[in-house]
């Protein structure tokens, strides 16, 4: 406009002006905001057509209003006229120059520094992408209302939806039950800030793959809000692998590796709960101790692999006898327990009856036939206990007396039972001792020949004066020594003191005759057993044919061990006998294996043969075998007249029983020697 040529001055209105300068300056900063600001996406395509009319109305908008503010005066008095109100054209050239320059450097250094921000913008940006992209977890980003907006490589390998297909999709189809510990006071909470926060702890889950399959996951949750709402963030883990290991871990803790039954620590806690909620609800319930009684044969026989099939098979028989909200526990190597919830006496005698007669059903494992049985211990709550350990206790005390009844059927507790279990207990812990004090002695029992009527020889049978007790029959404690271990003790201690008094007697002047010693399978199991015998036939001076060993048919079960240890004890000069022949389940090849050369029937039969006729059939044949086999017999249990007869009758070679004497002492066997006749 000053270019203009006119007899007039131009002279400008300050209002219009400043008007004219705001619009250019509002209009073009919005523009440049749009162009520069608003990113380059489909989205906003329309941002440099926006931007060009906005910044095509800064500069029509600025001439318009500024050539609104121009004024021309015709003359210098209107101009002097109007000075006062107007502004001077010469400042106002410059101003505005000063004001556009102004614009323009401002412009360019903040072009700029927008294109160098956005630079780092952008490179952050890519280094966050590929971060995110290179994570083995699942990080998925969804808004307010659940829809995925982000999804990396991971949720693909893990998910298996790629990003085309899962972005839009809500965050349901992944995980149906989303977000457990987010409620809306939560998120009201955490929407108020404007940092990323977790949202509550790292939580498990159940997630469902492109497939349909679920597995199981672990994840935690972050929370932003922006100007357009509230974003969560979620980085996910497959954790398949670690529930496996978990589950392994568990198993081997809580279950027996065999038969996959609760083991002692499963079965204690769930004893431990029941036990808390009957005293609560003042339930009542049983639980049951079962032995196998012949699991040990079946092992030694048929070996462990077998052994582990019988037991899974056992397991699974039991299984089908009780009830699913029943646990059933193995806590040892043929030993369950089973607890019944719910259970009265009547409804266990039952459960009982149907166990033991489910096992004895035969069992069919690799082409051999197994025969077992069960022997059951009952403890019932609250009458014979209220806490786990008396329950167990008293049930395991049952047990034993099942099996002292002849096994095969259950007893319920009795407070009797737990007295005879204390004796038992004070006689094991007195067995140890009992030696040392000097409490033991021999008696020795005459075998008489039924052919000249002469003491042959004697057996060695040991007593026991107990110091609170008295006298205690072989028969309590004989038992208790095997099960505790005593018995290999209390056996050297009687060969012992038997070579010893053998010896004592040949040197006092009796002729020399046998003495018998009962060994225990655990003595003769021993590998230096050979060893101990010549040891203590060394230190008694006594010769070694005054010796005679009697084994059972249990103690040589193992053919070829036996035969080994037989023969060496044999090489020493000392005789070998078969105890209570017939009573066992042995094949009769043995006999011709082993160097025996004597046979003793068992007093069972001997004592029935003038009433029984089996019995008598038995003796008869056994006799016979012996005597085509060229080994000696020796009757035991002779107590009638009649008795003796029939042996006689029959050929035996020697008895032995109450009809000619008790067992008697050392004194009593050196002073009745001569006079010990037949008839």
């Amino acid at each position: 406009m000053k270019a203009m040529q006119m007899d007039a001055v131009i002279v400008y209105d300050p209002i219009l002006w400043g008007i004219s300068v705001a619009i250019a300056f509002a209009a073009s900063y919005i523009g440049l905001y749009l162009l520069f600001y608003l990113p380059d996406v489909p989205r906003f395509h329309w941002r440099k057509l926006a931007s060009a009319l906005l910044i095509g109305m800064a500069v029509s908008g600025m001439h318009y209003t500024g050539m609104a503010a121009a004024q021309f005066a015709p003359s210098s008095q209107e101009v002097a006229h109007s000075a006062s109100s107007s502004i001077d054209n010469s400042l106002l050239a410059y101003g505005i120059g000063a004001g556009m320059l102004l614009i323009l450097v401002s412009a360019f250094i903040s072009v700029q520094i927008d294109r160098r921000l956005k630079a780092h913008s952008e490179e952050s940006e890519l280094k966050f992408k590929s971060v995110i992209e290179s994570a083995k977890d699942a990080i998925i980003v969804a808004d307010f209302h659940g829809s995925i907006i982000q999804w990396n490589r991971g949720a693909e390998r893990i998910f298996g939806y790629s990003s085309e297909e899962i972005l839009g999709s809500n965050i349901d189809s992944i995980i149906p039950r989303r977000l457990p510990e987010v409620d809306a006071q939560q998120t009201e909470e955490h929407g108020k800030t404007k940092m990323a926060q977790v949202i509550g702890q790292t939580v498990e889950l159940m997630g469902s793959r492109k497939d349909g399959s679920e597995f199981p996951l672990e994840m935690s949750l972050g929370s932003w809000e922006t100007e357009k709402g509230m974003f969560f963030s979620s980085i996910i883990r497959d954790i398949t692998e670690r529930k496996i290991s978990e589950e392994k871990i568990n198993d081997l803790v809580y279950l027996d590796p065999l038969t996959g039954l609760p083991n002692r620590r499963l079965f204690n806690d769930r004893l431990t709960s029941l036990l808390e909620q009957s005293k609560e609800t003042q339930a009542t319930f049983s639980l049951f101790y079962m032995d196998l009684d012949n699991f040990k044969m079946i092992n030694d026989r048929f070996g462990h692999a077998i052994g582990d099939l019988f037991l899974k098979n056992v397991t699974e028989r039991l299984k089908h006898n009780i009830s699913s909200k029943d646990t059933l526990s193995r806590v040892g190597g043929d030993e369950f327990v089973l607890l019944l919830p719910h259970t009265e006496y009547g409804q266990a005698s039952n459960i009982a009856k149907r166990l033991v007669t489910a096992l004895n059903e035969p069992f069919q494992l690799e082409g051999e036939e197994i025969f077992t049985s069960l022997s059951v211990g009952i403890s019932l709550y609250p009458s014979n206990g209220r806490e786990c350990n008396a329950l167990m206790k008293n049930a395991d005390i049952a047990m034993y007396q099942a099996k002292e009844d002849g096994k095969n059927g259950f007893q319920f507790f009795t407070q009797r039972m737990n007295e005879s279990i204390s004796r038992k207990s004070k006689l094991a812990t007195g067995l140890r001792k009992g030696i040392e004090h000097g409490e033991f002695a021999i008696h020795y029992q005459p075998q008489i020949s039924l052919d000249n009527e002469d003491l042959i020889g004697v057996e060695a049978l040991i007593r026991w004066n107990h110091p609170e007790w008295g006298n205690i029959s072989p028969a309590e404690f004989i038992p208790i020594a095997k099960e505790t271990g005593s018995i290999a003790k209390i056996g050297e201690f009687v060969l012992m003191e038997a070579c010893r008094q053998n010896k004592a007697w040949q040197e006092s002047g009796l002729p020399p005759f046998r003495i018998a010693v009962n060994i225990s399978a655990r003595q003769f199991a021993q590998a230096d057993f050979p060893k101990t015998v010549e040891t203590i036939l060394k230190a008694s001076g006594l010769d070694a044919q005054y010796l005679e060993l009697e084994l059972t048919e249990t103690v040589i079960q193992n053919d070829q061990s036996a035969i080994a240890t037989m023969q060496e004890l044999s090489s020493l000069g000392l005789h070998l006998s078969i105890d209570d022949f017939g009573t066992g389940y042995s094949s009769l090849s043995y006999l011709k294996l082993f160097p025996i050369r004597t046979l003793k029937i068992d007093q069972h039969f001997t004592r029935n043969i003038d009433t029984d006729s089996k019995d008598e059939a038995l003796v008869k044949t056994i006799i016979r075998m012996a005597h085509d086999l060229e080994l000696n017999v020796i009757a035991e249990g002779v107590e009638t007249k009649e008795q003796l007869d029939f042996l006689k009758d029959q050929k035996c070679n020697h008895a032995q029983g109450y009809y000619f004497n008790r067992p008697l002492s050392p004194q009593e066997i050196e002073e009745i020697y001569q006079a010990i006749k037949i008839g």
